[in-house]
Parts: structure tokens; C-alpha cells; sequence
């Protein structure tokens, strides 16, 4: 049996016996991958996994030298009028949900307002403090937009058809633009290719996609906050834990959970089951020989 088989054999049995709602699991370790399904392999929303693709599409970007990451998001969209101390949020801080912007999520989110951005950076900051928003990813891929175009259609050539991922569906709002930090439907296998990409650094099959800087940011220069177990670090899209490993995490139980070079990605229908299934996929990969 492979390592990956292993761990693979690990997480079906926790699904059973904690009654997780799992669609679909993939293993990716240094010795091989292994998959399992409980239901088809059809693209559904990876919800807030897609916060890791904006990361990478704006990392391409500045290795493009197209974008500026640190410059204030206002010089990307002069025509918003900015709230009291707005001046000064870059896309980094929306990235990273240190705008110090509050605006909460709604279901309706994408049309509670006749534009998202414009109503978003038209607010307060409260300074460089965590305020996790959709909002937030969505205004830093307008920003992008702005440079780019059109942001999913700037991705397909440079991440998607390297990928093998073929006119992926990302939801839009009213006005055209992507989602952003929700709304991007992937495959179990297109996922775990994300996943795999993100591991090696920002390679695939030997051809560097995106800087190494942007994967390890995803994980690196955390930002601290009073919350409950396995939510107190977030980074650029990506949360501390469980233990010594680190996670992309979307509502309803879409994981990528890493640990060095080896991943786990799980797709699901379960929110409430979803930190227990992500703390045995760090489980099983710490266990591995090296882990």
C-alpha cells in the first residue's frame, strides 16, 4: 500500500464514522495520489478556495510587472470614492483581510448594492485590523480587472489550460465582474491539481506558473485574531492549522490541507463537519514517514 493509499484508507473511515458529507477525497503525498468519490465528479463551487486563486492571479500579475500589490487599491479605481482612511488600503490588505473594512456577508451579497466595490471601499477603515469579508477578495479582483481585463479570461492561458482545467465556470456579479472570493466551480481533480500546483511552489511539470513568494504568502506573515481553534492566523487566503499544517478552506467542507510538499483535498457538503475532517487530514499526513 502507498502512502497516499494510506492516508486515503484513513479519511474514508472518518467520513463513516463521523457521518461526514463528503463528495469526494484526493491524497497527494511524495510517493503518489489516491482518490475516493461518494458521489460524481461534477464541478461544484470550492467557495472561499477561490480567495487562493485570486492570490495567484494577482501574483502573476506583479511577475508580469502588470500590478502593484502594495500600491493603494484607489490608484486602480480612481473613479470610487473612498471612505475615511481608504487611501491608504492596498490590495495586499484585501487579500489579506487587513483593510480594517466591515462589511458583512449576505447571501444576496453580489447585488445587495448597485456596486460591490464602490460601496465597500466607500466605507471606513478601521486600520490595519482582520475583517474577513468577501467583499473585500471581490474589490481586490476589481482592481485586478482594471489592469487586466476581464480576470477569469486573463487566467485561462496563464493557470487554468496549464492546469488542464477547460472553461471553468466563476459565478459573476450584476456588473460582469467575477466573484472573486466565492462562485469558482471546480472537479475533485482540478481542484487537487490547484492543490499540487500550490505545493510545488507555484511549478507544474516543471514549468513555474507563478513566484514562489505568492504560495508561500499563502501561508506565511500570519495575521493574529481572537477567534476559536484553527481560525486565530490567516495569511493571503489561507488559515494556520490543524497543528502544523495549513489549509484553503471553503464553506460546506471544500479543503486543501497541506503539509509540506503533500496535500489532501476534499470536497463535501457538511460545514458543520468540516474543521473535525480537515483536523484528520493533518492528522494523517503528520503521521506519514517524514510527516
Amino acid at each position: 500500500m502507498t502512502d497516499a493509499q494510506d492516508v486515503l484508507e484513513q479519511l474514508v473511515r472518518a467520513a463513516a464514522d463521523d457521518g461526514f458529507r463528503a463528495h469526494a477525497v484526493h491524497v497527494r503525498t511524495r510517493t503518489g495520489t489516491a482518490a475516493h468519490a461518494w458521489s460524481p465528479d461534477v464541478r461544484r463551487d470550492v467557495h472561499s478556495i477561490a480567495k487562493g486563486v485570486c492570490v495567484l492571479a494577482v501574483g502573476m500579475a506583479c511577475d508580469e510587472g502588470l500590478f502593484d500589490v502594495d500600491a493603494p487599491v484607489g490608484a486602480s479605481l480612481p473613479a470610487v470614492a473612498l471612505g475615511p482612511g481608504v487611501d491608504e488600503v492596498t490590495t495586499r490588505h484585501l487579500l489579506g483581510m487587513t483593510s480594517g473594512i466591515d462589511l458583512p456577508w449576505s447571501a444576496t451579497l453580489m447585488t445587495d448594492w448597485p456596486d460591490l466595490a464602490v460601496e465597500f471601499l466607500g466605507r471606513a477603515t478601521a486600520g490595519r485590523v482582520f475583517q474577513y469579508s468577501n467583499a473585500s477578495t471581490y474589490t481586490a479582483m476589481r482592481a485586478l480587472d482594471a489592469v487586466v481585463g476581464d480576470v477569469l479570461a486573463w487566467l485561462q492561458p496563464r493557470l487554468f489550460e496549464p492546469l488542464g482545467i477547460q472553461d471553468p465556470t466563476w459565478e459573476r456579479c450584476p456588473r460582469g465582474h467575477v466573484a472573486g472570493g466565492a462562485g469558482l466551480h471546480l472537479t475533485i481533480g482540478e481542484l487537487a491539481r490547484l492543490g499540487r500546483l500550490i505545493a510545488d511552489d507555484g511549478v507544474w511539470d516543471g514549468r513555474p506558473l507563478v513566484s514562489r513568494r505568492w504560495t508561500d504568502a499563502m501561508h506565511t506573515d500570519w495575521v493574529d485574531r481572537d477567534a476559536g481553534p484553527g481560525y486565530t492566523r490567516y495569511a493571503l487566503a489561507g488559515w494556520e492549522g490543524p497543528g502544523a499544517a495549513w489549509r484553503l478552506h471553503g464553506a460546506h467542507g471544500q479543503l486543501l490541507v497541506f503539509r509540506g510538499r503533500d496535500v489532501v483535498t476534499i470536497t463535501a457538503d457538511d460545514h458543520a463537519g468540516a474543521d473535525r475532517m480537515a483536523g484528520h487530514a493533518a492528522a494523517a499526513l503528520e503521521r506519514l514517514p517524514g510527516g
